[in-house]
């Protein structure tokens, strides 16, 4: 007997006929004789549409602008997921399983101040943990906490997630299962190169990179807590058959297991490509290279909560002045550019210069740590498909290159191939 956290995301659960889907699949778990939590997104869709309302109800009249109390946006947005658990709890008890709906704040999920982007704080897992000795399934709406304030709060875009790792490390699980729209994690967007090959095993700090630079099977709170508290996280698919042979399986059920490290036996030098779209080139010339100018620059844009990737400085020969380079999302170009047409004159530079429509191709793997040239091989081969690199970064694990946005899909092809990742 194992305890298993599930989650189902708002496309597993987009319909009744799903939700009936999504039931079996959690039949299987009990009927094997596990102690099973679930966790649900709302609705496919849901979200955006009780987001809009809340956009729209909070408008003045002949005014265009969204200004509303974040804690009635969270009393709004997080219903979504109130309906899906007690739709789900209901079609489970059709079946037999004894189940039962619950909410962020029963359990509870205790949450900072945060209005619409909440971090969890704590949960208490004694509460599931006597559920599962009565031997009922806890269907817990996902999203969702509650706030010093006494009131409901929710944790952003892609929340669940992070719900079902949190209550996963709070119960003590033998594993957290997201439950998705794709079968696992891949070599690299298989929409872009069809090689690419799911992964069996993928590190905590593998899937993190991939997931912030551009991945979008996990959100990235809930990677950087699943590698805090090392809860062993399976991505899988919820349109697979429930009752197909080895989706039983405790220790390897189909999917993609993220892990640590140590669990991976023969480590790959490159894991995957991932790639970001939509980046914007700005770059500083002739800015004054003194102490506090750096400050001076991104402190502005990080309190305008624009933010900055890749950077690039280069001295001047005589030392006096510097260029700097660095990304923003395309859509906080004007921004940026406002905020720093602002602190011009007190940093005082000669030009800003400007470029959207640039990506961000990303070469990940732990195996670098150990293994010399990977960067040279990546550089290589965007030089014999005529690629030019305007920037690169690199860390650890990972090596970004800032390239013009038509060439992305040649990039992340050429890269895929080139490190064999389109091998078996």
């Amino acid at each position: 007997m194992a305890r298993i956290v599930m989650k189902f995301g708002g496309t597993s659960v987009a319909d009744i006929a799903r939700i009936r889907n999504v039931a079996r699949h959690v039949k299987r778990e009990v009927d094997a004789g596990h102690e099973v939590a679930v966790v649900v997104s709302a609705m496919s869709g849901k979200t955006n549409e009780l987001v809009g309302w809340v956009q729209d109800a909070s408008k003045a009249e002949g005014s265009n602008l969204n200004i509303y109390d974040a804690r009635e946006y969270d009393a709004v947005v997080a219903s979504g997921e109130q309906v899906t658990s007690g739709l789900l709890a209901l079609t489970l008890q059709a079946m037999g399983v004894n189940a039962r709906s619950w909410q962020g704040w029963q359990i509870p999920i205790k949450t900072d101040g945060a209005h619409g982007a909440a971090r969890i704080a704590e949960i208490d897992g004694s509460f599931l943990i006597k559920r599962f000795g009565e031997g009922q399934v806890a269907v817990v709406a996902g999203f969702q906490g509650i706030a010093p304030d006494n009131r409901l709060s929710t944790l952003g875009r892609g929340g669940s997630d992070t719900s079902a790792v949190a209550i996963a490390a709070a119960v003590k699980a033998d594993r957290c299962d997201i439950y998705t729209d794709v079968d696992g994690v891949y070599t690299t967007d298989p929409r872009i190169e069809p090689k690419a090959r799911r992964l069996s095993k993928i590190s905590f700090e593998e899937m993190l990179e991939m997931a912030s630079l551009g991945a979008k099977v996990l959100q990235v709170r809930s990677v950087e807590l699943a590698m805090v508290h090392r809860v062993r996280t399976f991505v899988r698919s919820s349109f697979e058959d429930p009752d197909a042979p080895g989706m039983g399986d405790l220790l390897n059920p189909p999917g993609t297991l993220i892990c640590d490290e140590e669990e991976i036996v023969e480590q790959q030098v490159v894991t995957g490509i991932a790639y970001a779209k939509d980046e914007a080139q700005i770059s500083l010339r002739r800015v004054a290279d003194r102490p506090g100018v750096s400050a001076g620059i991104f402190g502005p844009l990080a309190e305008a909560n624009i933010n900055v990737d890749m950077i690039v400085q280069n001295i001047s020969e005589d030392g006096k002045f510097t260029d700097i380079t660095f990304t923003v999302p395309s859509g906080d170009l004007d921004k940026a550019l406002f905020v720093l047409g602002k602190v011009k004159e007190t940093i005082g530079f000669d030009a800003v210069q400007s470029e959207p429509g640039m990506s961000k191709v990303s070469v990940i793997g732990i195996g670098m740590r150990s293994h010399a040239g990977v960067a040279a091989t990546a550089f290589k081969a965007l030089a014999d498909r005529s690629i030019n690199i305007r920037a690169i970064t690199t860390s650890e694990i990972k090596i970004s290159i800032l390239i013009d946005g038509p060439y992305t899909e040649l990039a992340v092809r050429t890269l895929h191939s080139v490190y064999g990742l389109d091998k078996q």
